[in-house]
């Protein structure tokens, strides 16, 4: 999630949520939060806006926009010492956790639809193979048959 969103949702100002985290950047390892480039800044701008209704083409003179992670909108409840935050946290790891459910049972999904798949086109093939024997069949039953038996040649007079 990003800074500003979270701000939003915090109902504090960016500048001061970002405080904070300058404040306790220790709480914020790499896999927490990171900064994203001018360049992801430039192309999120082309096409989105923000969940508090900011326009992304404004973002594109901001110098530093931060990105957190599950963990680290977790730590955010430990630097912005507020009810808000942490009614808001929770709120938000029970959205991630959420996520994370209906990844799994895409995967899931995922899974039985590859065997289903596999198991059709294996019927397919067999039912191939039946069709074609089949059409084999009835192609020896329209060649005529060479007669069985004796055949009694009429005497000759």
């Amino acid at each position: 999630m990003l800074d500003y969103d979270l701000a939003d949702l915090y109902r504090v100002p960016t500048k001061r949520l970002n405080e904070q985290v300058k404040r306790n950047l220790k709480r914020f390892p790499e896999d927490f939060m990171f900064s994203l480039t001018k360049q992801e800044i430039l192309r999120m701008s082309q096409f989105a806006t923000s969940s508090s209704g900011e326009s992304l083409d404004k973002l594109k003179y901001h110098k530093n926009i931060n990105a957190f992670t599950e963990q680290g909108v977790a730590m955010l409840s430990s630097v912005l010492n507020s009810e808000k935050a942490t009614e808001v946290n929770i709120m938000i790891v029970r959205a991630f956790v959420r996520l994370r459910q209906v990844l799994s049972a895409n995967k899931d999904l995922t899974y039985l639809f590859k065997e289903l798949k596999h198991k059709v086109d294996r019927h397919d093939v067999e039912i191939g193979l039946i069709i074609q024997t089949i059409e084999k069949m009835i192609a020896l039953e329209k060649k005529p048959r060479p007669k069985i038996g004796f055949v009694i040649k009429k005497p000759v007079k």
